[in-house]
């Protein structure tokens, strides 16, 4: 059974069994406490939590997964062991409140025995029992179940069934959020298999964990209890790669001769035949006997798997929208690239080669995920483009490496590897190797030491979210939004609720409001609150966690007397327009982005102001001028339409393919679609014009890079651009009657101009040439010797510093053996140099230190080489007579 039977087997399975199949969710998630999707789950989230309404009861399906990076991190030990990966595929099946433990364990174990036919005496069970402090109580459900289906096969429960407490055998979400007790099913793969279950949960890699059946039955509460959910799940994860590795290599059960290795299956072993191709090299299966002593068949076999491991999680993270950089996830995936790039240099792969494996990577996956074909091209050029810019780091790393050793230092300290691995991206591993190579050693304690530092540096910065479930009939109170509608945003009438204060402002809170709280890029609005007989200034407005919104005023103490009262809202409705014009436009900006430079564009951020728009998106290079010209294009085209602006509200499940929303971004069980003449559609809460042809005209100011694989366009719409074009049309106008031209000729008129400047330069240039030619004819002739040297000592007026070195540089060469010092006064800087023949050295004259001499008596500074040297001074007053001191 090929991989791909394997993962379309299991689909088929439980797709009998009543489950909706569903695509994978993509890797970018939408939990802000996570760099990667790391697990089958994380798209049901708000499922389990009762945040949306799961549209079916059972669901199976293969989610893409990455682990590097953050809490799960397996990148330092890919290619070292036969079971790691950096990304993965994770297979699962899923009840939404519908069926429980009972069919759960029973349809995995017909999977399993009767459908693959694993064989059932090498099966091995865990239920939870809890050791002192763990929640819960012992899984008696799970135990009977279990105990039903394998004395049915004729296996001794006592023998099959083993127990583990909390570590094991307690799944939780995090630290807070839904969780229950597991039950995992293992194979014994040693020769004879008769382990009877010694070695499950013992890290043995002869003992594999396939399966894990989670039973959701509690939520962890921040408070560190353990509260009954309404509704029970079931969550199963069985990893992909795992199982395709038993089948192949135990040849799908006919041979325990070989040890395990998920690298045996066909989703590597194509990609090493590749890797085969380009090195020259073969891949053995072998395993390291010790990680700090490789032979040389262990390192090419690591080097073989790391590479095959690599591409695939580079190249399924482009194709979702992720693209190497120097930041958060973005910087985890440069690093993964930098050490495979790292490894393969060590088996003398060609420069580029990395990027070629995206072709065969593509053939092998795509038919499964089309997302890989539609995005190749893509990917082949961001990895390929980082890989030329890795080759450039990597010199000043090696670099960096012999300075810190070629000293004499007996190794490499815990600072330095860390340096060498964070900055340059040498992994620990490959410092160690070049380190035992010249026979110095690398201070691992020290390393981790400072890796720990980092990792709390991240911790700090991490956003955590807590989870909680939402049972049926909470809610939490907001204030209403009212102001969608511009024609509707002033005279609003509702009643002061709440105040807040801070050190500087105080905050108002209304039963409704047509103000727009700051959110998704677009700026809070500002306006009036008519309360009684006070008109009070709004200067802003945001929204806190609690769905309150919060009107920013002056800091004034009376505000609380008013609560009660009934309130006349008004936003400053032409601020708004200019806003909601911007915000349209970044809709309409990121629509012609995509169509022009591919799918991979994904938002990365945006302010949308009055005055202007800025709009941050994931790209690997900069836009050419065309590109900026067609996007602009395309989207005043579309203005010149005035196509409708409309938005609804759907269950988020009922959200089709073509409706983008922003990664990162938190959405509820119903969400709100702009939709932009059926082209552009988004999910947006913030305020948009009724046609475009509102906005008038939309101009880009600048593109430019904000960090590596992100750009920022800023542009402006509406009132803005207008002023924009006013002010550079009257530049022209301006411009051309200094010119004495059409406006239309100002262009040819400076063109000309210039050529005319570049012709005088050159004239300029050929006049000074003769004159410093001149220059040096009559200081030839006063030359002076001594101490059988020729010299040359005087102050000469050329047109920059850089003219009297090529002046000296020439005199020297027809002076023959001797000295040459000259200075000159350049606006008010004085400059010395002096250069020395081979001959003049030799008799101890140093231009470095006749230099430091002279311009010391000038007031400042120089120095350099024996042969060429050049510094400056301050009193130019006194540079003839100091130069002429040297021929006394």
């Amino acid at each position: 059974m090929t991989s791909a039977e394997l993962r379309q087997s299991f689909l088929d399975f439980f797709a009998s069994k009543g489950h909706t199949v569903v695509p994978s969710a993509p890797l970018l998630p939408s939990s802000p406490n996570l760099l990667f999707t790391n697990a089958g789950m994380n798209q049901f989230v708000p499922y389990f939590l009762g945040e949306q309404a799961a549209p079916y009861k059972r669901a199976a399906d293969t989610q893409k997964c990455i682990r590097a990076g953050g809490k799960h991190n397996d990148l330092d030990d890919v290619g070292f062991d036969t079971y790691h990966h950096t990304f993965f595929e994770m297979l699962g099946n899923w009840s939404f409140g519908d069926y429980f433990k009972q069919e759960a364990i029973e349809w995995a174990w017909e999977l399993l025995t009767q459908v693959w036919k694993f064989p059932k005496e090498r099966l091995y069970v865990t239920v939870y029992r809890p050791d002192d402090g763990d929640p819960a109580e012992f899984d008696q459900q799970a135990y009977d179940i279990w105990k039903v289906l394998l004395e049915k096969d004729g296996l001794d429960p006592s023998l099959h069934i083993r127990t583990g407490g909390k570590a094991d055998n307690f799944w939780m979400m995090g630290e807070t959020g839904p969780c229950g007790p597991c039950s995992e099913i293992h194979i014994d793969l040693t020769p004879k298999g008769d382990t009877e279950g010694k070695l499950v949960n013992a890290d043995s890699p002869y003992c594999i964990e396939i399966w894990n059946l989670v039973f959701m039955q509690f939520n962890a509460e921040p408070d560190g209890s353990f509260k009954p959910l309404a509704a029970q799940h079931v969550d199963t994860g069985m990893g992909f790669e795992r199982v395709a590795g038993i089948l192949a290599t135990t040849k799908h059960f006919t041979d325990y001769t070989q040890a395990p290795s998920n690298y045996n299956s066909d989703l590597f072993t194509d990609l090493f035949r590749h890797i085969s191709n380009m090195s020259g090299q073969s891949y053995t299966a072998t395993m390291p006997a010790n990680r700090d002593d490789l032979t040389g068949q262990e390192m090419t076999d690591v080097i073989f798997r790391v590479l095959a491991d690599h591409i695939r999680t580079l190249s399924f993270s482009i194709a979702d929208g992720i693209l190497p950089g120097n930041e958060g996830r973005h910087y985890v995936l440069r690093r993964i690239l930098r050490r495979a790039v790292m490894f393969g240099k060590r088996i003398h792969l060609p420069k580029g080669f990395f990027a070629n494996l995206v072709a065969p990577l593509v053939e092998k996956m795509s038919p499964f995920f089309p997302e890989l074909k539609a995005q190749q091209e893509i990917v082949h050029k961001v990895i390929q483009q980082e890989e030329q810019a890795f080759e450039r780091t990597l010199d000043r790393g090696l670099q960096l490496f012999d300075k810190f050793t070629l000293d004499g230092s007996p190794g490499i300290d815990g600072e330095q590897a860390f340096i060498l691995y964070d900055t340059y991206g040498f992994p620990i591993d490959l410092t160690q190797l070049i380190a035992r190579e010249r026979n110095i050693t690398v201070d691992t304690a020290g390393f981790e030491a400072e890796m720990e530092k980092q990792r709390a540096r991240a911790r700090a910065a991490q956003k955590k979210d807590i989870i909680s479930v939402f049972e049926e009939g909470e809610k939490i109170h907001s204030t209403q939004f009212v102001g969608y509608d511009c024609r509707e945003i002033t005279g609003v009438e509702t009643e002061l609720i709440g105040t807040f204060e801070s050190e500087e402002e105080s905050y108002l809170v209304f039963d409704q409001t047509p103000f727009y709280a700051e959110m998704g890029g677009q700026l809070g609005d500002s306006g009036v609150a008519e309360i009684g007989d006070e008109r009070i200034e709004i200067i802003d407005t945001l929204k806190d966690a609690a769905g309150h919104i919060l009107h920013k005023t002056k800091k004034a103490s009376h505000y609380e007397s008013l609560i009660g009262q009934r309130a006349l809202l008004s936003v400053d409705c032409d601020r708004r327009r200019q806003i909601q014009r911007h915000h349209s436009a970044t809709h309409l900006l990121n629509w012609a982005l995509r169509e022009t430079l591919g799918d991979h564009v994904r938002q990365a951020g945006s302010l949308n102001a009055a005055g202007h728009l800025r709009f941050d998106f994931n790209h690997f290079e900069a836009l050419s001028t065309e590109q900026i010209t067609k996007i602009e294009s395309m989207v005043n085209a579309r203005i010149i339409e005035n196509a409708t602006v409309k938005w609804y509200e759907i269950p988020i499940e009922e959200k089709p393919a073509d409706i983008i929303a922003t990664f990162g971004e938190k959405y509820g069980a119903v969400v709100r679609v702009v939709d932009i003449g059926g082209y552009s559609k988004e999910l947006c809460g913030g305020t948009h014009v009724h046609a475009t042809g509102e906005l008038g005209a939309f101009k880009i100011l600048s593109e430019s890079a904000i960090s590596s694989g992100t750009r920022r366009i800023e542009a402006v719409t509406g009132q803005s651009a207008y002023t924009l074009s006013e002010s550079m049309f009257s530049q022209l106008h301006s411009l051309s009657r200094k010119l004495s031209c059409k406006p239309e000729d100002v262009e040819s008129r400076l063109d000309a101009l210039l050529d005319q400047r570049s012709e005088l330069e050159k004239k300029l240039r050929n006049i000074e040439q003769q004159q410093a030619a001149a220059q040096g004819g009559s200081l030839l002739d006063n030359a002076v010797e001594k101490d059988g040297l020729k010299w040359i000592a005087a102050s000469v007026k050329v047109a920059n510093p850089n003219d009297m070195r090529g002046l000296a540089k020439d005199l020297l060469g027809k002076l023959g053996e001797g000295v040459v010092a000259l200075g000159g006064d350049f606006d008010g800087k004085v400059t010395v140099l002096a250069m020395c023949s081979k001959g003049a050295i030799s008799k101890g004259h140093k231009a470095g230190d006749i230099v430091r001499e002279l311009t010391a008596q000038l007031g400042g500074k120089g120095g350099g080489k024996p042969d060429f040297a050049m510094g400056g001074g301050k009193d130019a007053a006194k540079l003839d007579e100091v130069l002429k001191s040297l021929l006394g």
